[in-house]
């Protein structure tokens, strides 16, 4: 339905005085013909509206209140696969930086037709798909719609089986998704645990990607179910690990909670499987270098894992790590901490975490040596280890 003459005044008044007359009488034409043209004249229109967006935030602010979206979101449920292409590209960018926007797209009934081309056999199209559906999810208000619409196996789908891009677009618009409580148990049901460890295993542990990757399994560790998939998942541990030492603070502060969630019961199998990843040391630093709830998170980690019955330490080891922990808390908890201190236990405790590994390994060396396993199997058996 085309704006009163009275709104379009005021939109192009808000549109700039950097833009010409010319110009906005040529966004009236563009409008005009994606309202009122034939199909071809519609899908030149969408292709026009999707280059005047690509950069200009003027432009969607006024292309968007001008009426075009409805008939934008009418051409995603064409026959022309070029005709979806072109209107999902135009309201992909008509979405980006633009609350309203977002809001306007999702109000237009956009999310039932972006569900279907997620179904779409052409992989283009459902990433394509998937970046929409990323953009529109960043808006609060839709994200109880997105999450109730079908979308969450559909990106799970594509977090397994899609392009690189796709993979990330797709766990991403997962995590704006895991923000609504409510989506949390779809995104869980739906296998996300896996394809997120093998994403993040493959990512830079401390870009946005792994730091939100990371948060997305902090909510589902908050799920028995998604506390047990993690352990089971081959590397899910480790990979947790590693943004722990490697992360960015945030992305940090989300892998010791998710591990403190793991631990805690009576979990004396995966207290065991992170000692032997070697995660004291990365908890130390947190004491001492991590944010607020990091600290906290890692301190009380720390103390599970003294507590744990059964360790790969010997008892020498353990009671120098007990001392060692139990200094650096000690200093956390006092108002300046002591740096160079800090360090200096933090040294100390690397070099016992090498010594022990070294051992372990010498010992499965002569387990070996006086098995019968071949020489193949006997490192196989190491690298397991």
């Amino acid at each position: 339905m085309a704006p009163d003459e009275d709104r379009l005044v005021q939109e192009f008044e808000a549109f700039g005085t950097d833009s010409s007359s010319e110009n906005k009488q040529g966004i009236q034409d563009i409008l005009a013909s994606l309202l009122n043209g034939g199909p071809d004249v519609r899908l030149s229109a969408a292709r026009e509206i999707r280059r005047l967006t690509k950069t200009s935030n003027k432009s969607r602010s006024y292309l968007g209140a001008a009426g075009i979206i409805e008939p934008l979101v009418s051409m995603l449920k064409h026959t022309s696969s070029e005709a979806k292409e072109a209107a999902l590209l135009a309201l992909l960018n008509l979405a980006v930086g633009n609350e309203r926007n977002k809001v306007r797209i999702t109000k237009a009934g956009a999310i039932s037709p972006l569900v279907e081309l997620l179904h779409s056999e052409d992989m283009d199209l459902r990433e394509s798909a998937a970046a929409a559906v990323l953009t529109l999810s960043a808006s609060s208000s839709n994200k109880p719609v997105i999450g109730a619409s079908g979308a969450t196996p559909l990106l799970v789908e594509i977090l397994t089986t899609g392009s690189t891009q796709g993979k990330v677009d797709s766990a991403m618009a997962l995590y704006n998704l895991s923000s609504y409580p409510d989506n949390l148990p779809s995104i869980l049901a739906a296998g996300a645990i896996s394809p997120l460890i093998l994403l993040l295993k493959d990512s830079n542990k401390f870009s946005k990607v792994a730091e939100k990757t990371t948060a997305l399994l902090d909510s589902l560790a908050t799920f028995e179910e998604g506390r047990s998939a993690i352990a089971m998942t081959g590397g899910g541990i480790l990979a947790l690990v590693e943004v722990l030492e490697d992360g960015s603070p945030q992305g940090r502060e989300h892998a010791v909670c998710a591990l403190l969630a793991m631990c805690q019961g009576s979990r004396c199998e995966l207290r065991q499987a992170l000692l032997q990843e070697g995660v004291i040391p990365g908890l130390l630093e947190l004491t001492v270098q991590g944010t607020p709830q990091a600290k906290r998170d890692a301190q009380l980690l720390l103390q599970l894992l003294r507590e744990s019955p059964q360790s790969v330490r010997s008892a020498s080891d353990s009671a120098a790590l007990e001392r060692i922990a139990y200094d650096i808390t000690s200093h956390v908890d006092g108002e300046e901490p002591d740096t160079e201190i800090a360090k200096k236990m933090l040294t100390e405790m690397v070099q016992l975490s090498m010594e022990q590994s070294m051992r372990h390994l010498q010992q499965r060396a002569l387990v070996c040596a006086s098995s019968d396993l071949s020489q193949s199997d006997c490192l196989a058996e190491l690298s397991l280890k």
